[in-house]
């Protein structure tokens, strides 16, 4: 068997600020990284500085990649990805802290069993000053224990069309399928991307205990830390992007249902999961073409409701409540 050997990918940009606590918790970890691969967009701050007097002190590679130009998050992250060598590749953010076992934890996920493709955990929240906000991501998300079990018994693809569940940072998947994975289209989240494409390939490993504490600022790029955690505050930071986020949804998940035509041979679970993307394209479609008038919705609002597309596909009575009161 080929040894398991783990290459963290990070993705850097500006961040002095978190990035030491950071890298202190990556190199402190009870099962170390092989190599660290970062790929930094154009800091202009203390980043560089700050990532090579961590290189000199740790024991194991760090290979640091400054881009010629800003490349944007999605770009970054392919671009960091392809670099790794290791057989599993590990996701970092740099604002984030690892707790001590989160590597030797993603390790035994992937040694226990060969069918594993991918593995995520959970993660506790905190805010600038690391102070613990009383939530886990998977809350955040709405990722109950139900959701949780369907995801780990090969119903993955269809939770991850009602939303996108695996946040990057808290992922790492076996290197030999990041070619069938690769490029990654530029109006998509490198990490709702990558990790729809696998649930095609092979099992993810739902690893329920919190590995990492997943810092929430304003300053955050994508990710639940972008918006509020907060129901009615995501509800009105929703509705107010209105039809165009619905139609930027529309495209992302079309981008997927064509990937899985073109590459089927890399993709043993392709037709499943095209199956479920074109119930979520059909169910955004007729969202996205409800018409202004509010007593005019009612009835594609109903169809939906009695297919029960709303709780497959969306939020359910949230969503059906959206789209009956707000344009």
């Amino acid at each position: 068997m080929t040894p398991l050997t783990i290459s963290v990918a990070m993705c850097t940009f500006n961040g002095e600020r978190f990035l030491p606590a950071q890298l202190e918790s990556i190199g402190t970890q009870q099962r170390v990284p092989d190599e660290l691969v970062v790929c930094d967009d154009r800091s202009s701050d203390r980043t560089i500085a700050i990532l090579e007097g961590f290189a000199r002190r740790v024991p194991f590679p760090v290979r640091i990649q400054i881009n010629a130009a800003n490349l944007g998050s999605t770009r970054n992250f392919e671009k960091c990805i392809s670099l790794c060598r290791g057989t599993i590749v590990a996701l970092a953010d740099q604002d984030d802290i690892w707790y001590r076992h989160k590597l030797r934890r993603i390790a035994e996920s992937f040694t226990e069993s060969s069918n594993v493709v991918a593995a995520f955990s959970d993660a506790d929240v905190v805010d600038d000053h690391t102070r613990l906000l009383g939530l886990s991501l998977w809350t955040t998300f709405q990722f109950n224990s139900a959701r949780q079990k369907g995801f780990a018994n090969g119903r993955a693809s269809a939770i991850l069309c009602n939303h996108p569940m695996v946040t990057g940072a808290t992922m790492a998947f076996r290197r030999e399928y990041v070619d069938a994975m690769l490029p990654i289209p530029s109006q998509q989240f490198h990490d709702a991307w990558i990790s729809f494409l696998l649930t095609t390939i092979g099992r993810f490993e739902v690893i329920r205990e919190p590995l990492m504490q997943y810092r929430r600022h304003q300053h955050q790029q994508i990710g639940p830390g972008a918006g509020s955690l907060h129901f009615w505050q995501q509800f009105a930071e929703v509705t107010k992007k209105g039809r165009q986020r619905r139609f930027e949804e529309i495209d992302r998940f079309q981008e997927l249902h064509t990937i899985l035509i073109q590459r089927a041979e890399n993709f043993p679970h392709a037709e499943s999961a095209r199956k479920e993307i074109e119930g979520k394209l059909s169910h955004l479609g007729r969202r996205a073409r409800l018409p202004r008038p509010r007593i005019a919705r009612v009835s594609g609002v109903l169809h939906e409701t009695v297919t029960g597309a709303y709780w497959h596909y969306s939020n359910g009575w949230k969503s059906i409540a959206k789209d009956l009161f707000f344009p």
